[in-house]
């Protein structure tokens, strides 16, 4: 007689988090919802925006802020350059 075992393992790891992460975290869990479904749902940006990002975003009309408002804004930064040493 054969005996078949079948099992459905997933892998797993043990994260270290600080106090204030796990927190975050543990906030956003809805109840019975374990932490891996909390982290599945979860969405990162992939990298931090730019100011031309912020530029485009106001151009779409993000805010409300206006085409003329920002092409004063820009027209001023040419004629205000930004010096060597801010700090100085």
């Amino acid at each position: 007689m054969s005996f078949f075992v079948y099992c459905s393992c997933m892998a797993t790891k043990t994260i270290t988090l600080e106090i204030d992460a796990y927190n975050k975290l543990k906030a956003e869990k809805k109840a019975g919802e374990s932490f891996t479904a909390v982290v599945r749902r979860a969405s990162f940006a992939n990298a931090p925006l730019t100011g031309s990002d912020l530029a485009a975003y106001l151009r779409s009309g993000g805010c409300g802020v206006s085409n003329t408002y920002l092409n004063a804004v820009e027209e001023a930064a040419l004629h205000d350059p930004i010096p060597d040493d801010p700090w100085g």
